[in-house]
């Protein structure tokens, strides 16, 4: 495993919910990223978030490490979820939030 690689697998795992996304929930890079964090926030879930912009490391490395070709990417619980077109279905159908109960994910306060 590469370093890049143990240093994502660290924040994936360190964190119940993080986004991986271009910007910062507070000022996001990009609309994918907004989406995303609309997404979150909606269901009220803490969350932790990486801007890849500041990172050229992570934003290769976590393409790679999800298999996945795009940012953003959501992980819940070690577990990748996908981008945010999947956020937004899932959310739609109510099976986000379902997740977000099921994995005992803590409500933002």
């Amino acid at each position: 495993m590469t370093d890049t690689n143990t240093r994502i697998s660290e924040i994936v795992n360190g964190n119940d919910v993080v986004l991986f996304m271009k910007g910062s929930p507070l000022f996001p890079q990009c609309g994918f990223s907004s989406r995303a964090v609309a997404i979150l926030d909606r269901l009220g879930v803490e969350y932790a978030s990486v801007d890849v912009l500041q990172d050229a490391e992570i934003r290769v490395g976590i393409k790679e490490f999800s298999d996945w070709p795009t940012i953003p990417q959501l992980y819940v619980k070690g577990e990748f979820i996908g981008g945010s077109d999947i956020m937004m279905e899932m959310y739609e159908a109510g099976e986000l939030g379902e997740l977000m109960a099921e994995q005992g994910v803590a409500s933002a306060s």
